[in-house]
């Protein structure tokens, strides 16, 4: 009989990818360059030309944004959260984190070394 045996990252679930939309280039880049300044994130992808369409006030919206990616450990959300909203030019920013259950380990503990930076 032949037994598989599967293969399980047994990491702690501490990093967190957060997603932001920004309604320039210019604003997200502030933000993420001042993340990965205060080693808040490790990585903040920025991605240009995305469209939302969305409710906002009783109508139907459509907007061009850009779309952050940033990862990072999760002792640092309450931080990103607080730097984001302060700074935010929109009345009600998109923050939502969702938790990295695996990743390649290499990775995930580059993320945690850029957070000790500090």
């Amino acid at each position: 009989m032949h037994t598989c045996l599967l293969h399980t990252n047994k990491m702690a679930i501490n990093h967190q990818l957060i997603f932001c939309t920004f309604p320039d280039k210019s604003s997200a880049e502030s933000i993420a360059r001042l993340l990965i300044n205060e080693k808040l994130a490790a990585c903040v992808n920025i991605i240009s030309g995305v469209t939302s369409i969305y409710a906002w006030e009783q109508k139907i919206e459509t907007a061009e944004e850009c779309l952050l990616l940033i990862k990072a450990n999760k002792s640092n959300y309450q931080l990103i959260e607080e730097i984001i909203k302060k700074r935010h030019p929109y009345e009600l920013p998109e923050i939502i984190a969702v938790s990295i259950e695996d990743g390649l380990p290499e990775y995930l503990h580059w993320i945690d070394s850029c957070h000790f930076l500090k």
